[in-house]
């Protein structure tokens, strides 16, 4: 068996983590709007719950379009796994 570290490493290696800081800002930004929409429904505010919900639509779209520009740009592709036999 392979060493777990070294496994992590090639499937994720450093670059690859920080090449764009502004996708896990954007998955925050997603959980905060969500979060803040579903405590104002919560408290019966549904006006306000809902306006949240689109906005979260607006930010996790923008984020997702990020992830595929940033992958687009630095023409990233899957990563090629071993065949096991049987499956």
């Amino acid at each position: 068996m392979s060493n777990p570290e070294s496994t992590y490493d090639e499937l994720f290696p450093e670059k690859k983590r920080i090449r764009n800081p502004l996708v896990p800002i954007g998955a925050l930004m997603t959980a905060g709007v969500l979060t803040a929409g579903l405590i104002s429904f919560r408290q019966g505010n549904s006006k306000l719950g809902q306006k949240l919900m689109r906005a979260r639509v607006v930010v996790q779209g923008a984020t997702v379009a990020l992830m595929v520009g940033t992958a687009t740009y630095y023409g990233d592709s899957f990563p090629k796994f071993p065949k096991f036999p049987g499956l």
